[in-house]
């Protein structure tokens, strides 16, 4: 008994003890303090940043994204005890307090009564503190957004400040709000409170490109921030594997192929520790190492046994034809190549094999490191799978892509741990993915569409990853699709376009959205996905400088003919274009813009971003709601007869004429008009004079028509997916009699 006794005592000692040091730290009340110690000592919380919100002025709106039973518990004790909590709807319902569920009910539909914001606001004024709770729904419905325009105007009306607060790991808790298939529980996860520091309505409007655009989407934004902030992208991508290993289960299978079948996550680190001891034998850490590899198990191994040794992978386009691959092998000064002997000799890449060498650097083959691994490497790396070869450092380059070249000699884009993770997690935060989903990817990981929202978005996220090897089987993918039953898939408009042709109706039922990039969705191809496979296209936009997602629609926050909206912790600015009225030359920053590119003409060195800022080379416009819409690229416009003409615009009016079929209208030099527009097409039907009679239809101007048509079987494409722009207008300049130096 004097034991037990002794017990309690020092167990209430050391309660007392603990909640003083957090009484001092944050200033918050006896009560306060005692109330958070099992909370901090349970979850050990990272909490530094709620000292922010704790000395934000009032009045303030602390606007708090609910996913747990505990988050009002935590914010009771952590927020100064003058706040009042208001809960949302939804959430109210499980808890037995009155007061809160009334209130919620006050907010959520009653806050277009003039009465009941009049009331808040003169809360608010009186220097108040409010705590919203809301949804934690990723893409919010109609009715919950209405929460953001009524916190917005309140906002506005009582000149309170916001304050987004987003507890990291909470979902996760067996007291979660979400579904466990969505969010595998565990009972002590460590937890992260994201603080954003506070910011007025108007303020966060400034930070768009339309000081008078919608408050509701400016407040929206701004909590997939603090939602993203929350996620720590300051991890290398081993690391940032690891950690979604640990919080949904080292034996989920989370990658399979057609050839290898699944693994799991332990299977997989397991595989990257062996490969990763044997990349070192053979390169140093921090040096580049090509990767020559398609969508197989494989790719992945190698790319996580690269980080894990502390290695760049070098992503070697194998489409892109010997001169190029080898020119990529020079400009990253790459002495080692990964690749497969069985994958050179199915796709017939003994050529560029012969690049690679002429390049200067030599082949290391998967087959062979599978047959010299020992027993005991197998064992060594079964016990240390969660520990990286070498020391992690997120700020280090990662990946080097190479650029399509769809317009202009490729240059390497390096790309560190941190803009690879950070873009992950920032479509994470914009875009509603879980581990119920099951992603398929067939764009090549050369690729940094297929990269990473293909496969890296899924080993981070926890979402079932199944990969196919080439997109251009347009035939057997609709099949594996019905195989395999995917919710969630990445493709660009050439391709979805050609799976629409060769599926049938049900093969690709499965799928809740199709993420769309790298070229403009035709509005065919749209119309086919929604009235055949009752499937949305979420169109996005990105370059390969942006890791490479920049803006992004989702499948209930959408607007069609734009590319969506910016993600979470980016920002952009539009400059004047001579010649063009609406929207400008887009510049971008975030933490997933690249750390530099090398060229060829400086080979092995990395030349930085100037200032943070990319000049995307895109023109667009912007929308009071933030939806991008893409003009063209500043490359892909004419200059005919003075006038700025839009050669994706042309390209849009055609398509419209005859959807069925491809085409590409590129500029040839004109010494009268200085430029004028050729159209490539594959319609065999196509006639500049039935071009004509649409174009005035349409009230296109006449400079915008083409006049010269080639007809062609097939557009040229890049492995991408992307049409190959140099060679269409090599096409155009050899069909009128041109020199290509022109």
């Amino acid at each position: 008994m004097v034991l037990t006794l002794a017990l309690l005592a020092g167990i209430a000692v050391a309660w007392l003890l603990i909640g003083t040091i957090e009484k001092v730290r944050f200033g918050l009340s006896l009560a306060q303090s005692l109330l958070y110690v099992p909370f901090k000592l349970a979850y050990r919380i990272d909490d530094d940043r709620i000292k922010a919100a704790r000395n934000a002025d009032a009045p303030v709106i602390y606007l708090v994204t609910h996913q747990s039973r505990i988050d009002p518990a935590l914010m009771l004790s952590l927020l100064p005890d003058s706040t009042l909590h208001i809960l949302d709807p939804a959430s109210a319902k499980s808890y037995w307090l009155e007061p809160w569920r009334e209130l919620a009910r006050t907010i959520a539909f009653n806050a277009e009564h003039v009465f009941v914001s009049r009331r808040l606001v003169r809360v608010l004024k009186g220097k108040g503190r409010l705590a919203v709770y809301i949804p934690e729904a990723v893409e919010p419905d109609v009715k919950s957004f209405r929460l953001y325009r009524a916190i917005s105007r309140i906002a506005l009306q009582s000149d309170a400040r916001i304050v987004p607060i987003f507890v990291g790991g909470s979902r996760n808790l067996p007291f979660s709000m979400t579904e466990s298939a969505k969010a595998p529980r565990h009972w002590f996860p460590a937890l992260s409170i994201s603080v954003l520091e506070p910011m007025s309505v108007s303020e966060l409007l400034a930070q768009t490109t339309d000081p008078s655009g919608s408050s509701a989407n400016a407040l929206f934004d701004r909590v997939a921030e603090a939602r993203f902030s929350a996620t720590n992208p300051n991890r290398s991508l081993f690391q940032a594997v690891r950690d979604a290993a640990h919080r949904v289960g080292a034996s989920y299978p989370i990658v399979e192929d057609v050839v290898s079948g699944a693994l799991t996550y332990r299977k997989l680190l397991i595989g990257a520790r062996v490969l990763g001891r044997r990349f070192m034998q053979v390169s140093a850490p921090g040096e580049p190492v090509g990767v020559m590899l398609p969508n197989t198990n494989g790719v992945v191994l190698s790319l996580l046994g690269l980080s894990s040794a502390g290695q760049v992978a070098a992503m070697i386009n194998y489409t892109a034809g010997p001169a190029s691959v080898t020119a990529a092998i020079r400009t990253a000064v790459i002495h080692t190549v990964i690749s497969s002997h069985a994958f050179v000799e199915k796709a017939g890449l003994a050529d560029i094999v012969a690049a690679i060498e002429e390049g200067g650097a030599k082949l290391l083959w998967l087959e062979d490191i599978r047959s010299e691994v020992s027993g005991f490497e197998k064992l060594t790396a079964a016990l240390m799978w969660q520990r990286p070869l070498h020391v992690q450092d997120a700020k280090k380059p990662a990946v080097i892509l190479f650029t399509s070249g769809s317009e202009g000699t490729p240059k390497a884009v390096v790309l560190s741990h941190r803009n690879l993770v950070a873009n992950a997690m920032q479509a994470e935060a914009r875009i509603s993915v879980s581990p119920a989903d099951t992603l398929l990817n067939v764009l090549p990981v050369f690729h940094s569409f297929g990269l990473t929202g293909g496969t890296i978005l899924p080993l981070v996220a926890g979402i079932k990853l199944f990969l196919y090897p080439s997109p251009l089987h347009y035939k057997i993918i609709p099949e594996i699709a019905r195989k395999v039953r995917p919710t969630v898939m990445f493709g660009t408009d050439t391709f979805l376009a050609n799976y629409a042709r060769n599926a049938k109706d049900d093969d690709f039922s499965s799928l809740r959205f199709v993420v769309a990039g790298a070229e403009a969705v035709k509005p065919e191809t749209r119309r086919v996905w929604r009235e055949r496979f009752q499937t949305e296209i979420v169109e996005g936009y990105g370059l390969t400088e942006a890791a490479p997602v920049v803006a992004v629609n989702s499948a209930i926050h959408g607007r069609e003919g734009t590319v969506g909206r910016l993600l979470p912790a980016m920002r952009m600015r539009l400059e004047p274009v001579e010649g063009i009225a609406e929207g400008g030359r887009l510049w971008i920053t975030g933490p997933n813009l690249m750390m530099g590119y090398m060229t060829a003409d400086r080979p092995g060195e990395l030349q930085p971003v100037s200032e943070g800022w990319h000049d995307t080379g895109d023109i667009v416009s912007v929308d009071r709601e933030g939806f991008i819409t893409i003009s063209g690229r500043a490359k892909r416009f004419a200059k005919v007869a003075g006038e700025m003409v839009s050669l994706g615009a042309v390209e849009m009016l055609v398509q419209s004429l005859w959807p069925e079929e491809h085409h590409a209208a590129v500029s040839v030099p004109d010494k009268r008009r200085g430029e004028r527009i050729v159209l490539v097409t594959t319609a065999a039907d196509a006639s500049p004079e039935a071009l004509r009679q649409y174009g005035r239809k349409a009230g296109a101007a006449e400079l915008a028509v083409p006049a010269d048509i080639i007809k062609v079987k097939e557009i040229p494409v890049l492995g991408s997916g992307k049409t190959d722009y140099i060679s269409a207008r090599r096409l155009a300049l050899d069909h009128l009699g041109l020199s290509a130096a022109a």
